[in-house]
């Protein structure tokens, strides 16, 4: 199982800063390669955060693992609701800033959050969860991530049915999370709340990123334009876009997103990547 780790930028996630496109110009802008047989995913059904955690610990160093296991051995013991709450923060804290490694960190923010049973921890979980859902592309993480961040979302409607966010987020695990034969699942209420709100730029978001995994390039299309016309300099869309019209066939259209996005990120390693991608679709 290859399991991932979290960088700078991921973390600014966690505090509502969305930063995908720094993170897509390394790894989606170049043309995707086979990968070699062992480094095919798992089957999702296997996937456990036992089974995550056994990868991560198997690599960390011995008073690293000291530290985890005394972790782990005061939330069993601990007959106290508050302690359990403090200990899963430690352990989520841990694996963020010693390890960098995402799938634990958010595991443990979440169950953390089961307990507090807050709507804003419940939420905040779960969008964590769904944030890297959305980019995924291991199937049996996709399912993992899915799987967890629908109980918190579920949690967090209890608290408040009404908060479109947590609907959103919910759609957009049956969306995107092989949980469900029905993607309209996840869909149609998603579909809903732009009928009601059509600045809901979020839901907007989520059906265009849907419709790119489905070729649904022109309502993709669509719905990103929306968002741009709103949020001109949002580099995520501005990417998703290019990534679009790229998939479409539309080149020049493709070629067009990718000089605007060159033209706003800082990053001189990223521009060069933007520029690497430009000269290959001109070729």
């Amino acid at each position: 199982m290859k399991t991932t780790k979290i960088n700078s930028q991921l973390v600014l996630i966690t505090s509502g800063i969305i930063l995908f496109s720094l993170l897509f110009i390394f790894g989606k802008t170049v043309p995707k390669k086979d990968k070699p047989a062992e480094d095919q995913p798992v089957a999702a059904q296997s996937l456990s955060i036992s089974t995550i955690l056994k990868d991560y610990k198997s690599k960390l160093k011995d008073y690293q693992a000291d530290y985890i296991t005394k972790l782990e051995n005061s939330v069993v013991r601990g007959d106290v609701k508050e302690q359990q709450i403090h200990v899963y923060h430690q352990l989520a804290r841990f694996w963020k800033d010693s390890i960098q490694a995402f799938e634990p960190y958010a595991w443990y923010t979440a169950e953390a959050s089961k307990l507090e049973n807050s709507e804003k921890s419940l939420t905040f979980a779960a969008h964590l969860l769904e944030s890297r859902l959305l980019d995924e592309g291991n199937p049996a993480l996709q399912t993992w991530l899915a799987t967890n961040a629908k109980v918190l979302f579920e949690k967090a409607l209890e608290l408040n049915p009404a908060n479109d966010s947590s609907k959103i987020g919910l759609g957009a695990c049956y969306i995107f999370g092989n949980i469900s034969d029905n993607p309209m699942q996840g869909i149609l209420p998603i579909t809903e709340i732009t009928k009601k709100n059509p600045d809901n730029l979020y839901a907007q978001k989520v059906l265009a990123l849907g419709g790119i995994k489905t070729g649904q390039f022109d309502k993709a299309i669509e719905r990103l334009n929306i968002i741009l016309k709103k949020e001109p300099a949002n580099m995520e869309i501005i990417f998703r876009l290019a990534e679009a019209y790229e998939r479409k066939g539309d080149k020049e259209s493709a070629i067009a997103q990718y000089r605007k996005l060159k033209e706003l990120i800082q990053i001189p390693q990223a521009k060069e990547e933007i520029q690497h991608r430009i000269e290959e679709l001109q070729k």
